[in-house]
């Protein structure tokens, strides 16, 4: 039997009105999950600003904790303190701080050009007040150049004042467990909650992972090229897939589960479910 570990879950602000409808739904049915906390993207440079604090209006203050995303990259202090300032007005402790990426056509990175600076700043502006989670890549960030150099970044982004992290989806528990294991060398002890992306759609899947970095097994790969467009067995598989990684990664000692939702109920609910961490 699988032992118990938290959960948590992440929506990205919905682009439409009839999303957002939908995303209320699907808070709904992910709270009664009792996840530790819903996270929030963010766009690069703050693109998605507004519609990130609508959803974060919508879902504050209604059971579970919301934990927005917070990005850096071409922007600047005065602007971010503003967001601080009214998060700590809303009752939010918890912040996801991140690099994100440079918004297309920018020039420049900013005041805050790194994940490390805007962890600095958030505890230099706002002390203690959030717990704050930082991004983690078992696989190695995709613009590190050595494993070393991704392994001093995250040490960095520690050392300024993060809490906990969350990681980059993957599908190879040994690169999450490697990674964990560098990070114990390097005296680094701060939960690392593995990231997971449910399978329902192969192409939507690769193209995810082609803009992350983040490695599709061969195995994987040929499976759901072998199931064509059959959409059944193509969850089927990725559920299987999906939750003997769950098994193995809980079995292994990952503190939490944080799911990548996709703004949807399923599959994400009948994992947690098959786990037993519901």
């Amino acid at each position: 039997m699988t032992k118990r570990v938290p959960i948590s879950f992440e929506f990205f602000p919905p682009k439409t009105d009839i999303g957002a409808e939908k995303l209320i739904t699907v808070h709904q049915d992910l709270q009664q999950l009792q996840p530790e906390f819903f996270s929030i993207t963010y766009g690069a440079g703050g693109s998605t600003r507004e519609r990130t604090l609508a959803a974060i209006k919508e879902f504050n203050g209604k059971g579970t904790p919301v934990a927005p995303h917070l990005s850096c990259i071409g922007d600047d202090k005065a602007r971010i303190a503003e967001l601080l300032d009214l998060y700590v007005a809303q009752g939010i402790n918890k912040i996801v701080a991140l690099r994100g990426d440079l918004p297309s056509g920018q020039v420049g990175l900013g005041e805050l050009p790194y994940a490390q600076d805007l962890v600095r700043f958030i505890r230099e502006h706002s002390g203690d007040h959030f717990h704050i989670e930082v991004a983690a890549y078992p696989e190695m960030h995709p613009q590190a150049e050595t494993f070393d150099q991704d392994i001093q970044r995250f040490t960095e982004k520690v050392n300024a004042g993060a809490n906990s992290a969350i990681t980059q989806f993957f599908f190879n528990p040994d690169a999450y467990f490697y990674f964990l294991d560098r990070l114990q060398k390097q005296g680094i002890t701060i939960p690392v909650a593995p990231g997971i992306m449910p399978i329902t759609n192969a192409s939507n899947l690769i193209r995810f992972a082609d803009g992350t970095g983040a490695e599709i097994p061969r195995w994987i790969r040929k499976q759901l090229q072998a199931y064509g467009d059959d959409s059944r067995s193509i969850r089927a598989f990725g559920h299987e897939v999906i939750l003997k990684l769950c098994e193995r990664l809980i079995d292994g000692g990952a503190p939490s589960l944080h799911f990548y939702t996709m703004n949807t109920t399923e599959p994400t609910r009948q994992l947690v479910v098959d786990l037993g961490l519901n």
